[in-house]
């Protein structure tokens, strides 16, 4: 009996703009992408076990994180899979907001990352509404994915934002990026960024290696492999 992976398949999903922010420093929500883009995230969603996010994201966009898809959703259940993938968010200090659409819409599975000893305090606000797990402290993105492979997760999904994208991206626990790039500058040096500092594993010397390259919509995606990290993890393919 082949032994489950110890982490998922990981794909980091992002859109920004040329000069590399994924929002403005105001209110209204940047939409940097449209439909087109929206319907290919969308299939990816569904061809992944689970979506992550961080509470930033959760306070700020209050994503609902489910499959847009009629079809795609029947599809996942014709295949003996939950409608939706499991919706998860990793928070540094617990505050979460339990009227927020990630645990009010849909019937997916919706798990909360949180230090040890916030997950007490978070379990009884949240209530029946999440399960709450303790990702360390500070939160530790690899004890955080062993917990979701024991799961069944095979294929995440990370959707943002800059926190998180600099989290995974630094502990070279991302199998695949899928970069958006909207034809438009931003130039706000308060505005959020793909990625905060840090110590990427992919400099010059260690390259990821291009996979596509194509127009979606007025937008240009690209993809790229990392090669890194765990090799004991899911297949490359969607399950």
């Amino acid at each position: 009996m082949t032994a489950p992976p110890r982490r998922p398949r990981v794909l980091l999903s992002v859109a920004t703009s040329v000069d590399g922010y994924i929002d403005t420093a105001g209110p209204e929500r940047l939409l940097l992408s449209g439909e087109e883009d929206f319907d290919r995230v969308d299939a990816e969603r569904a061809g992944c076990d689970a979506i992550l996010v961080g509470a930033g994201t959760l306070r700020r966009d209050d994503p609902r994180l489910l499959v847009r898809s009629a079809e795609r959703r029947a599809a996942r259940l014709a295949a003996g899979r939950p409608e939706h993938p499991a919706k998860v968010v990793l928070t540094t200090t617990g505050d979460l907001d339990p009227t927020a659409r990630f645990f009010t819409t849909g019937p997916a599975e919706r798990l909360v990352y949180c230090p040890g000893r916030a997950v007490p305090g978070v379990a009884v606000r949240l209530g029946d509404a999440a399960t709450v797990v303790d990702a360390g402290d500070p939160p530790d993105p690899a004890r955080v994915l062993a917990d979701l492979a024991a799961r069944g997760v095979r294929r995440l999904m990370v959707e943002g934002g800059g926190a998180m994208h600099t989290l995974f991206l630094t502990a070279g626990l991302v199998d695949e990026i899928q970069l958006v790039v909207a034809p438009f500058f931003v130039g706000d040096p308060a505005a959020p960024r793909f990625v905060g500092p840090g110590a990427f594993p992919h400099g010059p010397d260690h390259r990821m290696t291009p996979v596509e390259t194509r127009l979606v919509g007025d937008c240009v995606l690209i993809r790229w492999l990392t090669h890194t990290g765990d090799h004991d993890r899911a297949s490359d393919s969607p399950p």
